[in-house]
């Protein structure tokens, strides 16, 4: 599989910056071939499940979608991407393995803290995602992935099942990461 150079991906983000609907939806399907081997390629020399690249991948694009009003466009793009890849993953390892918490910080990558007052756009944009989600996926999607809770802790929240609260998450996440491939978050 060849991976999209940074150039193009550069010029895509660019493009969807400025509004180019398709260049937003053809930068994502560019970073998800590529996040994916990524995610499989780590996640397999620790000994860890494939299944869980496509969470990652999911979280990845859905971080990128909300944050990408803070990608400097005078500044390289892969770069950017790998950060917030980088982050994504060892944040998912801290919080499904206890073990895993020791994961060096050199691992992290140049991961600078954004300003949070610029990400209303960005909020906005994924609370319209939300609500278009029942409602069950949509609690599960925010107390695991936004709060930070458990699943367990999901699921005594909800009433639901641990295992209701990781197919709920997983389907929510890959249903808003399809609605912003189309274009459909407003």
């Amino acid at each position: 599989m060849m991976i999209a150079s940074e150039a193009e991906l550069r010029g895509l983000m660019r493009a969807s910056l400025d509004g180019d609907a398709a260049a937003y939806r053809a930068v994502l399907d560019r970073l998800s071939r590529h996040l994916r081997a990524y995610y499989r390629g780590k996640l397999a020399r620790i000994g860890r499940s494939q299944s869980e690249a496509e969470d990652l991948v999911q979280d990845t694009l859905m971080a990128i979608h909300t944050r990408r009003h803070t990608y400097d466009v005078d500044q390289p793009f892969t770069p950017w991407v790998q950060a917030i890849a980088r982050y994504k993953l060892i944040d998912h390892l801290r919080h499904t393995r206890p073990s895993m918490a020791d994961v060096p910080i050199e691992d992290a990558g140049d991961f600078a803290a954004q300003d949070d007052h610029a990400g209303v756009e960005s909020a906005h944009d994924l609370d319209r995602l939300l609500a278009k989600l029942p409602e069950k996926m949509r609690f599960a999607i925010r107390y695991v992935k936004l709060d930070g809770l458990s699943v367990a802790e999901a699921a005594s929240r909800t009433g639901m099942s641990e295992s209701a609260i990781k197919v709920s998450v997983h389907r929510g996440l890959k249903a808003m990461a399809s609605a912003i491939s189309r274009g459909r978050t407003r």
